[in-house]
């Protein structure tokens, strides 16, 4: 076993590129593994592992404190089916006057807001995304999906609270929590005496499970004590919904790397054991046994590979972070880990991998006599690289150095069809992250929040009151007179019950152009304004549950109203609630009553939504409420900077694919580089030779990986829209140019040549002396 070590080690010494080039593989390629497999496990319950991370509560009740004291709040703690509970908590619900740090005015949202001395304690352990918790008075640390940020300041009555940090509840719980003293304070400025209470149960696996237990709990207290409660469930299912679209290419990405990943061990393996076959001949004509020269071959190739892999898990965990915290961003959890045992089994498929890679070639080699294996080396067989050559010289337009390195990779066929392989995906990689990202950018450029960015609302409560004709006549000449404004309608919002669904359906009317929400169409045409036509557009998800389709009727129900609508097309709305549109004088013959409860507002490019909201604010006073929905362009610029990571990431490893194939062909070819130095050829016709070697097969690898790629992005799109449960229209699909797929067609071009501008550039460099000693 010495002899065995000693022979890897003494070969390692004598091939430090080779082992600086598995390593460098193997770390890259662990690293990747890594950070797909982890980001593709955190995807898979991350809810139900934050939740159990947190001690989320089951069951979130608000009671109210002049009906029902501490002492019956107590007891609730002792009912059969109660496994902890926690409070009760202050509560208040408020208006604040938020003012962000640089941004001029200030805008009004309702907040309800909770006491709390400390973050942790026995059940909903609230996680500090940044700053630090209240400790005194004037101090508010509010929930990150707010769109409040550190630094801010709230203003209540003639109370001043300044943002101390951000925060986060599995169960959002609270959008704002303040010390306890801080609760009665707030009251003091018209709020209701209030509690929060959280609950945990032995039986909350289902929503009739949970329905039983808040029964308990409501018939344990006095009538009207209970003035609401949530349920775990809803969140989850909320989460689980904005998860799901991203899983899709997650697992693309997760997938291309881990082939990229194999594919470049196993050409880096064999690519070494190729050329260490003299040094296996001669360890077998010094004694060596085969299955010690196999051992010691092993041994040279697994030492570097171990290292690397295990560098590469740690610089996995490193580049996971970010990407983990976007990931949580976008779930709406608290934190998010790569597990334990992705931590072991990536380098351990990687390690397994690698040894298999290497001892197979080594093993035919361990079969052969010493006098063969010496004479064997590390020529190619004449048959793949004479004939290359013979052919490429005949290309007498071309310069002799082009020639040379258009034939060289006829040499190792094997080689070179791998390395194309690996090229092929790393365009694929290029062409579907930048089709993804387009598709996305596109989703969010046309969605209501993006089109029309500030909404005004009469009153500041938390839902949105109907505004009188008066109100309206108020709110628009402001808007229409503000500078920014490209123009506003009214937006009316109803639920309506289908006949045989268990939920209701979501109902919008827009004013007489819907088209201006920027909501795709997937089929058919916008709804008709005319008092005289009842129809309707829908989402997918309303198709699904009543069974319909595009030209059908369908009968809506509220209250005593029925009205039979024509469905006239469907848009693109995710999202786990059946949506319709209609006109607003369709919802008036199913409510008579309804009323506009918002204007939407598009504004002019360049205008500042938030400020814009800040002096529409100012403008019609405190009566009304302006907000801008800039938190879902944030979630958007979260997940393509995942796209991108892993877009770069990717192509990196698909570079130092490249780089190993090409390091390979000089040291094989060191010899026959220095006889042509010695004939006259000039450093930059070697490396010109050198970077063609591999050009020609980047070039061949993008115009194959392009379609790839396209059809990736074609195959995942979908994917994503039904995981989010809708259809999608085509626009989300034709996101690439002629021009784009013409220079993706060359994407694999620069891929190849960069990885071959160092070993190109060493051979360049290297003296006619020394590079036919390295014969």
């Amino acid at each position: 076993m010495t002899a065995v070590l000693r022979a890897a080690l003494g070969g390692l010494r004598g091939r430090r590129l080779q082992a600086l080039i598995i390593g460098v593989v193997m770390l890259s390629a662990t690293a990747t593994s890594t950070v797909a497999l982890g980001l593709l496990a955190d995807s898979h319950g991350a809810f139900d592992r934050a939740f159990a991370q947190q001690n989320g509560a089951h069951v979130t009740v608000t009671v109210n404190t002049s009906v029902a004291d501490a002492h019956q709040l107590a007891a609730t703690s002792r009912l059969s089916d109660v496994t902890a509970a926690s409070g009760p908590f202050g509560e208040v619900e408020v208006n604040a006057r938020v003012t962000a740090a640089g941004v001029p005015g200030s805008s009004t949202r309702p907040l309800r807001i909770v006491g709390r001395s400390t973050p942790d304690g026995p059940m909903d352990h609230i996680t500090l995304v940044d700053g630090h918790w209240p400790n005194g008075g004037g101090q508010i640390v509010v929930d990150r999906g707010n769109g409040v940020f550190t630094g801010s300041t709230l203003t209540v009555g003639s109370q001043r609270l300044t943002v101390v940090g951000t925060a986060n509840s599995i169960t959002h719980t609270a959008a704002g929590w303040v010390t306890p003293p801080q609760i009665a304070s707030l009251r003091s400025e018209g709020g209701t005496g209030k509690a929060q209470m959280l609950y945990r149960f032995a039986h909350a696996e289902s929503r009739s499970a949970v329905a039983a237990d808040i029964a308990s709990v409501r018939s344990a207290l006095p009538s009207g004590a209970v003035l609401g409660s949530a349920s775990y469930l809803d969140v989850r299912q909320a989460e689980q919904g904005g998860i799901q679209p991203w899983v899709p290419f997650i697992i693309a990405f997760g997938v291309i790397a881990l082939v990229i990943s194999v594919l470049i061990v196993v050409n880096v393996v064999a690519g070494a054991v190729i050329a260490g076959t003299t040094r296996i001949g001669v360890l077998k004509a010094i004694g060596f046994s085969p299955v010690q020269v196999v051992a010691s071959y092993a041994l040279l190739v697994l030492l570097p590979a171990l290292a690397g892999c295990v560098v590469g898990v740690v610089v996995g965990n490193l580049l996971a972070i970010p990407m983990l915290e976007v990931n949580a961003h976008v779930f709406q959890v608290g934190t998010l880990s790569v597990p334990l045992w992705v931590d072991v089994l990536v380098p351990s498929a990687a390690l397994a991998l690698t040894a298999v890679g290497g001892v197979l070639p080594a093993l035919r080699a361990g079969r052969m006599s010493a006098i063969q294996a010496i004479a064997t080396g590390r020529a190619p067989r004449p048959v793949h690289g004479f004939f290359a050559h013979r052919a490429a010289a005949r290309l007498r337009s071309l310069p002799r150095s082009i020639t040379l390195g258009l034939a060289a990779p006829a040499a190792r066929p094997a080689r070179t069809v791998t390395t194309w392989v690996v090229i092929v995906f790393g365009a694929a990689a290029v062409t579907f992250g930048i089709g993804l990202g387009s598709t996305l950018n596109r989703v969010g450029d046309d969605s209501p929040y993006s089109r029309m960015p500030v909404q005004v609302s009469g009153g500041t409560g938390g839902q949105a009151p109907s505004l009188s004709d008066t109100q309206q006549r108020a709110v628009e000449p402001v808007l229409k007179a503000q500078a920014g404004t490209r123009h506003c309608m009214t937006e009316t919002d109803a639920q309506f019950s289908l006949p045989g669904a268990a939920q209701k359906a979501s109902a919008v009317a827009y004013g007489d152009t819907p088209s201006l929400s920027g909501i795709p169409l997937i089929s058919g045409r916008w709804y008709s304004a005319s008092p005289k036509a009842a129809e309707v557009d829908v989402n997918t998800l309303f198709l699904t549950d009543t069974g319909t389709s595009v030209g059908s009727t369908y009968t809506l129900i509220s209250g005593r109203y029925r009205l039979t609508v024509r469905i006239v097309g469907e848009v693109f709305k995710t999202g786990s609630q059946a949506g319709l549109y209609l006109s607003p004088a369709t919802l008036s013959r199913l409510d008579p009553g309804a009323r506009p409860q918002y204007f939407d507002v598009a504004l002019l490019p360049g205008t500042s939504a938030q400020a814009y909201a800040n002096e529409v604010s100012a403008a019609l006073g405190h009566s009304y409420r302006a907000v801008s929905s800039q938190a879902s362009t944030t979630q958007f610029l979260a997940v393509l900077t995942l796209i991108t990571m892993l877009t770069v990431l990717i192509t990196v490893v698909a570079g130092l694919g490249v780089l190993n194939t090409v390091a390979l062909q000089v040291r094989e070819r060191a010899h026959d580089i220095g006889v042509y130095k010695a004939i006259g050829m000039t450093p930059r016709q070697t490396l010109v030779m050198v970077v063609c070697s591999v050009a020609g097969v980047g070039l061949a690898a993008g115009i194959v990986g392009v379609p790839a790629g396209v059809f990736l992005h074609h195959a995942v799109v979908p994917v994503m829209a039904h995981a989010a449960s809708s259809g999608y229209p085509q626009s989300l699909l034709s996101v690439y140019s002629p021009w784009e797929l013409i220079l993706l067609g060359l994407a694999g071009l620069p891929i190849a040549v960069v990885g071959a501008l160092g070993p190109a550039g060493w051979a360049a460099k290297a003296g006619t002396a020394n590079a036919l000693r390295a014969e």
